[in-house]
């Protein structure tokens, strides 16, 4: 029977280690300290931003919240993140997407100081992540390589393929395998023969943002599957393709209307050596990791 990686409890000991890493700092007189910017009313954005909040509550972290309207231009955001980037109370910034149409996001993220970009967006990074300098590495992609890490998968030697290849998830991640001497191979929708690059993998690294994108006939048995992908489901005949006869699922999906579901067929995960459950598995570690990310960042600034 395949092993599932429990991303709650993974989770729950970095945040812990975070924790213990926040009261030494504490000790010196340091409080690291995490802006998020959230521009406009999303539901979805407005509960992963109050998650994080929480989270640097939990932890003993500073946060700063700044709510700007959704009309708010281009320049009035930059000028803000000016502002962010001077206070030395703020060692990460956060700005959460989706942002409005009419704001150049690309233009705003670049803004950031990479000493303090907890996301690990800015080009900066990028490079420092690809050069194998320090860096401050996306969240996500620093989660599945915990995953990895914690449940003592092996990393070196083996053939890692990476399906996705999106600068946020995609690339960092295949980044990190190859720098844990991995054999890396990324792969996406225009990859031929995609089925069988994917049946050569010892890890497989889901990330396309495709509803059970990665079927059975797609995985080597015994493989380890890391599905980063959260796909909503609402319609009834989505549903039954993937979990019909499935009780619990069916009790959720009647009580909430929709349900979740990865970018790996969930039956794929019967023949698996070891696999992320979703939900329950990466998603759980990017906030964890952006507690990291802040704390190192702190470090970072002050040479410890």
């Amino acid at each position: 029977m395949a092993r599932i990686l429990d991303g709650a409890a993974l989770a729950a000991a970095i945040k812990q280690e975070v924790a213990e890493e926040v009261r030494r700092l504490a000790a010196r007189g340091i409080r690291p300290g995490l802006a998020a910017v959230l521009v406009g009313h999303v539901a979805a954005s407005e509960i992963y931003v109050r998650n994080k909040v929480q989270a640097c509550a939990e932890l003993g972290l500073f946060s700063d919240l700044i709510t700007p309207p959704a009309d708010v231009s281009t320049e009035d955001l930059l000028a803000l993140v000016d502002e962010l980037n001077a206070r030395d109370d703020i060692d990460g910034i956060l700005i959460q997407l989706p942002l409005p149409p009419h704001v150049d996001s690309k233009k705003l993220l670049d803004a950031i100081d990479p000493a303090k970009d907890v996301d690990g967006f800015h080009p900066v990074n990028a490079g420092r992540l690809l050069a194998g300098r320090p860096a401050l590495a996306p969240c996500t992609p620093a989660g599945v390589i915990e995953i990895l890490k914690r449940s003592h998968i092996p990393i070196a030697g083996q053939h890692a393929v990476v399906v996705g290849r999106s600068d946020i998830v995609g690339k960092p991640v295949a980044i990190l395998l190859l720098h844990e001497n991995a054999t890396v191979t990324i792969c996406h929708s225009k990859t031929r023969n995609l089925g069988e690059v994917t049946r050569q993998a010892d890890i497989l690294v889901a990330a396309i943002g495709r509803s059970g994108f990665i079927t059975t006939e797609m995985v080597r048995p015994g493989a380890t599957l890391v599905d980063v992908g959260i796909n909503r489901l609402s319609m009834r005949e989505e549903f039954d393709r993937f979990f019909k006869g499935d009780a619990k699922r069916e009790a959720a999906f009647a009580k909430r209307g929709s349900t979740i579901v990865g970018d790996i067929h969930p039956k794929a995960f019967e023949i698996a050596g070891a696999y992320t459950p979703v939900p329950g598995g990466v998603g759980l570690l990017t906030i964890a990791m952006l507690m990291s990310n802040t704390v190192r960042a702190a470090k970072l600034r002050r040479g410890l």
